[in-house]
């Protein structure tokens, strides 16, 4: 990868491209890596679809969501379940690899839109609920019986969300205003003493995720990088893209270090090398 400097002595690096161009729709969102190193994203070849592309980069249609269905974030328990936000159904969906059955997680029908989605090693999953029309949005804890419980709500354009690898923080994006909050967290999900942890100047903000070292890796929407963010907030890295709308990113790879990164108006995946594995595959034991 090529690696040069910005205006203000940001380090910069580009990816590559892994999968074919527009093999995904536009839609294509929340990507994550299951233990054996497969990536899963939404919406491959047709809205309503999951996605599996292996370690090689072959793709194909791992799973049909139910009529009207839309998946966006993706990111997998303990025991390797895989959970799905379904903003068009306003369901947070449950599939099992082992009885291979998709089930409903949680529903609520006053949730504007589930977007993308974090997880506890305690199976606690966050969600982020904008509302496109206004430019709010709220935030949402799913206990692993199902039972939902508003956190926050009056926020902006709620989207990204991550929790650090110690799990005592919540990171929280808003797109439009660009503003990425922190919050404290405790063991049963809850928050408390939320501030700014970041805001951008320009451009957007989409999908986050942490790698072990809690640098928090995020999608510029609209200007085709991820930002790399040192756990003060400092913008350390940015890798510069060849799609300008991405939409997420995740960690896998057989050391947990290649990011894969999904890109709106290509249709496709990117990839590039962190220097530390992500947090998700601390959740399998890996790292």
């Amino acid at each position: 990868m090529n690696q040069t400097f910005d205006g203000s002595g940001i380090q910069m690096r580009s990816s590559e491209i892994f999968t074919p161009q527009h093999g995904f729709t536009q839609g294509i969102e929340g990507p994550a890596c299951d233990k054996e190193g497969n990536l899963y994203a939404v919406n491959y070849e047709r809205q309503g679809t999951i996605g599996k592309v292996t370690p090689e980069g072959e793709c194909s249609v791992f799973l049909e969501l139910p009529e009207g269905c839309i998946g966006n974030g993706i990111r997998f328990t303990r025991n390797g379940d895989m959970c799905i936000a379904d903003y068009a159904g306003h369901h947070v969906f449950r599939y099992s690899f082992v009885t291979k059955e998709l089930h409903v997680l949680a529903h609520d029908p006053t949730m504007n839109q589930p977007n993308d989605i974090a997880i506890m090693g305690n199976d606690i999953v966050f969600a982020s609920d904008p509302k496109w029309a206004d430019d709010t949005g709220q935030i949402w804890r799913i206990r692993p019986d199902g039972e939902m419980t508003l956190l926050e709500s009056g926020m902006g354009t709620t989207n990204g969300i991550e929790v650090s690898p110690d799990e005592r923080l919540l990171y929280v994006n808003e797109s439009v205003q660009r503003r990425i909050w922190v919050y404290d967290l405790q063991e049963d999900g809850s928050i408390s003493k939320k501030r700014l942890f970041h805001q951008f100047p320009d451009f957007g903000l989409d999908g986050m995720r942490c790698d072990v070292d809690g640098n928090l890796y995020v999608a510029r929407f609209g200007k085709g990088t991820v930002a790399v963010l040192a756990p003060d907030g400092t913008v350390i890295e940015e890798i510069r893209l060849h799609g300008s709308n991405c939409t997420n990113v995740t960690f896998g790879g057989e050391d947990g270090c290649t990011v894969y990164v999904t890109i709106m108006d290509q249709g496709n995946v990117e990839r590039f090398r962190a220097n530390r594995p992500g947090r998700c595959r601390r959740l399998f034991g890996l790292v």
